[in-house]
């Protein structure tokens, strides 16, 4: 499975910004999906997460009310729509798959991790 996340760019304080991760898998629908993010010397973390059907999203906290996930199963895609972005939300953003039935926020559960797009906020 590969993953190649598109989207990042820079886009002021107050901004948006709408990522999309694009999968090579033929069946994407059996994952879970995951967006994570990794700041200039901090760890990664997480973002957000979506069920198999998009039934079911989980958001950090410091993104809820802001960041929202979907995906379109027809065409292999996860999104993650940014709104009223802040400068600490510059990252670089990684979307990942999570094969297990219940959907995960630890980054230990995620696989086939893609390139990443870079976020820059400015303020």
């Amino acid at each position: 499975v590969q993953l190649q996340a598109s989207g990042g760019g820079l886009v002021q304080a107050g901004g948006s910004l709408r990522l999309s991760c694009k999968a090579s898998a033929l069946i994407f629908s059996i994952y879970n999906m995951g967006w994570f993010r990794q700041a200039p010397g901090k760890e990664r973390e997480f973002v957000a997460a979506i069920s198999r059907m998009g039934a079911s999203t989980y958001y950090a906290d410091s993104v809820k009310g802001r960041f929202t996930i979907s995906r379109d199963n027809a065409k292999k895609t996860v999104s993650l729509q940014m709104n009223s972005l802040k400068p600490e939300d510059t990252a670089v953003y990684y979307c990942a798959r999570d094969p297990a039935l219940e959907v995960h926020r630890g980054i230990a559960d995620y696989e086939d991790w893609g390139q990443g797009t870079l976020v820059t906020v400015s303020s």
